[in-house]
């Protein structure tokens, strides 16, 4: 695939470049017009690229909406120092003259970085060199601790290495496919479909492992809603299950592993029956036995484990519960089989190839090695070398709420709403005496940013991402850097360079920095680890530009076969690594004759697929992997009488982190435009309850306000609620501010799927809608949230107060240009208030309802006329202040499907005009056929409406 393709009549050019959002990485075509210019309009589409093997030109509703982020409302288009404007000489020789100073009064362990798996991996890289080579200190995390830092410990507990020995093709040469701690089809939308064809065509069978009635459970053939914490139980049983069957692979145990006995021991210990397994589970015995059967019986078995893995206290221990299982049936590396850790970040990957975490080094090496401490010092030439592992996000932010830390940069993240016990990290944030903030646009965390520097956006960076499955993906610029916005990778080197590092950090590109990354990770490698990609050291710029997906690894050998193969092949067999090779065992690895795999033991497995550890070496020692003996630990932190319910956090299907590209999008903002806790009914009658209402979340750390949702496949005793509201989007919404900061003693990883909380109603007094062409903060209101909508914002707003008060609060929200034109309307009782306002051109400019709870008229005509401003003609002048049109509209009702804006009320129509499945409503509206995330919920319409007295608003 060439980088970029001349668009025939327009002037413009389509750009291969990769999407933004979650680990699948899929392909992106990217148009603009040409020439760009911020200054007016751009002309920009996206869409799938047919040619990237992880999509094969689908995308789900973010990746769609691609072009509909790259505005510049919210963006951050200047250096900023003091919170006053500043030139980049100014902010840069403020920053660097400030780490001097931090450096040589406090020491290298009073600076911090806090990095993102947004950055791109050139950017990863030289934050890392910076900080462990030249300012010698580990302390620099990344947000992806918060993601899949427990797969990296569990990886390389098992392996030796954090490696996912996988690809994306096993989903679909799998027979049984079994999704633990993942919403797929709302998360990995492109993936989850990807499995759903594959069962259409080959029958594969799904089984879903998840406290919550997912979308992805709604398309499983089992679903296994386990009790929280209950993961290593099941797994543990399974193991033990495997063993009573004799359903292992003795010889592959033998051959290819150790430390089987004790935790094969330990496991039929603790999940000594299966009413045992069951009950601590709060499963069905029947189902744990269907599940356990499945799996023995099933050779081709693949198991893809996400955030509710991960995400926990005692995440290690649930991924090395899952790998143990794969090794006792030696089902790794081999087609349709293994462990699956699927990331959630769209560079997690890339970020752990560098020493993204505190506790890595570069190239997949790490602190507990002093030769490999050693071997990064020579390569970089590094005068103040790190010899230890530094704090974890968590230890990072107690450090500067404590003083240790009194110099943080945080780069391309909000850790003031998404890391947990999130009030304690914004107080951390206003007493450190200097923050830095790199970003593209204005967060929670920049509000304490003593230094603020714009950084370059999607479709303006240029670098490499790595997905789920080890691809090497290219994201490249087809729009020019908005304002004075520079590339991460550059602010850090030239910071580096003020600081007297300017050889060391003397680069010309991102092409430089990459070629430096992929030669440390063949420096002295000799075989010892899989990650690999030496062969691309050599790499020039325009090879580097037109880069294919690549799967790594690519060591040094046969260079130009590997940059011109096809984007779906692995590498060449005398490409590959020893792991891959039976004729290529290498003496590092601790391997002999005796280890050599069995060709007849493995008879489906080509080394040349690039899948890993199929042979059955692994990168350790002794050459064999590890079983790790694990014990059930239940929950972190238990309900108790004062809080007795269990709070879950996750995505919803069209939002991404917190909002701050995808909050600006109407229709991905359509679905759910409001914040709000799902709930049971069992909870929601106990605590007095109504679907809509306004409650209170209460946990030890703090409080939340937003929305009921009673949902009926809620489990009793658990709530849900989305990650995503921040402060820029809502009063008090953010999750992170309730979650508990309890770690995993090995990743270090927080738990954020089993917060105790308590629930209680919040009581209304008036609510009210703002309707306005202006992003705004209000302030002085019990609640409020705001939703993107075309040509502005609405904001739902409520309070405790009289509805007279509630009025007035209301309309300090008017904008005070628009006064002269602004109408007004009061019920003689004060309890219904209207006002609104136009533009010079006679337009609607501005509207504000209040009322009591329940009573605000519809706002879809309202919303019609933002959408389409028009001088009003005298009917609809008329009808400003009643809310209501002057002639019949149709309403399409609450968004279904983002992809096509199709509402429940269309769906509604296609069902009564005869569609009675998922794709009858399809091909009659067009709902669910692009990224089919929003499939299971179309299925719920039809159902429902085959109930007598179903309605939904």
């Amino acid at each position: 695939m060439s980088e970029t393709v001349a668009l025939s009549g327009t002037g413009g050019r389509e750009t291969r470049t990769t999407c933004p959002y979650c680990g699948v990485g899929c392909g992106v075509i990217a148009s603009a017009a040409s020439p760009v210019s911020f200054v007016g309009p751009a002309t920009i589409s996206v869409r799938g690229d047919d040619a990237h093997p992880a999509n094969f030109g689908r995308l789900c509703s973010k990746g769609s909406a691609l072009a509909e982020t790259t505005g510049l409302d919210g963006r951050l288009l200047a250096p900023e120092v003091g919170g006053r404007r500043a030139d980049w000489n100014q902010a840069l020789d403020t920053v660097a003259s400030r780490l001097a100073d931090v450096l040589a009064s406090d020491g290298p362990d009073a600076i911090g970085f806090y990095l993102s798996g947004q950055l791109l991996t050139e950017d990863y890289y030289v934050a890392n060199k910076l900080m462990k080579g030249f300012l010698g200190t580990a302390n620099v995390d990344t947000n992806s601790r918060l993601c899949m830092a427990s797969s990296v410990a569990g990886h390389k507990r098992a392996f030796g290495e954090d490696v996912v020995p996988g690809l994306y093709a096993d989903l679909e040469e799998a027979d049984l496919v079994v999704l633990v701690g993942s919403n797929f089809a709302w998360c990995h939308p492109i993936l989850h479909q990807r499995l759903l064809a594959a069962r259409q065509r080959r029958g594969t069978r799904i089984i879903t492992i998840d406290p919550r009635a997912t979308a992805t459970a709604s398309d499983s053939d089992l679903h296994l809603a386990l009790a929280p914490g209950s993961d290593v139980l099941l797994f543990n049983g399974l193991l033990a299950h495997l063993v009573r069957r004799g359903a292992i692979d003795q010889a592959y145990i033998d051959r290819a592993t150790r430390g089987f006995a004790e935790a094969a021991e330990l496991a039929s210990a603790d999940a000594s029956t299966l009413y045992r397994i069951a009950t601590g589970c709060g499963l069905d015995a029947a189902d744990v036995l269907a599940f356990y059967e499945a799996f023995e019986t099933t050779a081709r078995t693949v198991t893809v484990y996400s955030q509710g893995v991960n995400q926990s206290a005692h995440g290690t221990d649930k991924v090395n519960a899952i790998v143990n299982c794969h090794l006792a049936t030696g089902r790794i590396g081999r087609p349709g089989m293994g462990p699956f850790s699927i990331t959630g970040q769209p560079n997690a990957m890339g970020g752990r190839e560098v020493g993204g975490l505190a506790n890595q080094l570069a190239a997949h090496m790490g602190f507990d090695d002093p030769a490999a401490i050693d071997r990064v010092a020579r390569f970089w030439q590094a005068p103040r070398m790190a010899r230890r592992a530094g704090l974890k996000a968590v230890d990072l932010f107690e450090a500067v709420g404590d003083g240790r830390i009194r110099f943080l940069w945080v780069m391309g993240t909000n850790p003031a709403a998404s890391m947990p016990a999130a009030g304690r990290v914004r107080r951390a944030l206003e007493r450190c005496p200097f923050v830095v903030v790199s970003d593209i646009t204005r967060t929670e965390t920049s509000r304490h940013a003593h230094v603020l520097l714009p950084a370059l956006g999607w479709g303006e960076k240029d670098g490499t991402v790595t997905n789920s499955e080890r691809r090497i993906s290219r994201q490249r610029a087809f729009l020019p850097a908005p304002g004075e916005a520079r590339a991460d990778w550059r602010i850090v080197v030239d910071v580096a360079r003020r600081l007297g590092f300017a050889d060391a950090f003397d680069y010309t590109g991102p092409a430089a920095v990459f070629r430096e990354h992929a030669a440390l990770s063949g420096f002295e490698n000799e075989g010892e680890r899989l990650f690999d990609i030496g062969g691309l050291a050599t790499i020039s710029d325009s090879d580097y530009d037109d880069l294919d997906p690549t799967l790594w690894p690519k060591p040094a050998v046969g260079l130009a076969a590997l940059l011109h193969s096809s984007a779906s092949s692995a590498c060449p067999s005398s490409a590959c690594p020893s792991s891959a090779s039976p004729s290529s065992a290498s003496p590092s690895m601790g391997l002999d004759a005796n280890h050599d795999a069995d060709p007849d033991a493995n008879p489906d497995t080509n080394p040349d697929d690039g899948r890993l550890l199929g042979q059955g070496r692994f990168p350790t020692r002794d050459g064999r992997a590890g079983f790790i003996a694990v014990r059930h630990e239940g929950v972190a932190e238990a309900v108790d009488a004062d809080y007795p319910l269990a709070l879950n956090s996750g995505r919803l299907r069209d939002q991404w982190h917190t909002m701050t590209r995808t909050g600006r999008v109407p229709r991905l903002m359509a679905n759910t435009p409001e914040p709000a806790c799902d709930l049971s009914p069992v909870d929601a009658a106990r605590a007095g309850i109504s679907d809509g209402d306004l409650i209170r979340l209460d946990s030890r750390q703090g409080f939340v306000r937003c929305l009921a949702r009673i949902v009926p496949g809620q489990r009793p005793g658990q709530l849900f609620l989305p990650m995503h509201w921040s402060a820029a989007y809502a009063a008090n919404a953010a999750a992170g501010t309730l979650a508990t900061p309890v770690q995993d003693p090995h990743s270090g990883q927080p738990e954020l799927k089993q917060v105790p909380v308590r629930l209680t109603r919040e009581a209304r007094g008036w609510e009210g809608l703002l309707i306005t062409r202006r992003d705004l903060r209000p302030t002085g209101l019990v609640h409020w949230s705001r939703q993107a909508v075309d040509g502005g914002w609405t904001y739902a707003l409520a309070g405790s107060e009289s509805v007279n008060e509630g009025i007035l609060l209301a309309r300090r929200l008017v904008d005070p240009t628009l006064v002269p034109t602004l109408s007004e309307y009061i019920d003689k009782r004060g309890a219904v208030f209207r006002a609104a306002a136009t533009d010079p051109a006679g337009a609607l400019a501005e509207a504000i309802l209040v009322a009591p709870p329940g009573r605000l008229p519809s706002r879809d005509w309202l919303l019609s006329l933002l959408a389409e401003p028009h001088p009003l003609d005298r009917d609809e002048r008329r009808a400003l202040l009643s809310g209501r049109a002057p002639k019949p509209m149709p309403a399409i009702g609450r968004i279904i499907c983002s992809c096509f804006s199709i509402g429940i009320h269309q769906i509604r129509s296609a069902i009564v005009g005869g569609c009675t499945t998922v794709d009858d409503v399809g091909r009659s509206c067009r709902a669910g056929t692009n990224c089919g995330s929003c499939r299971a919920e179309i299925k719920g319409v039809i159902d429902a409406s085959r109930e007598p007295a179903t309605s939904e608003a």
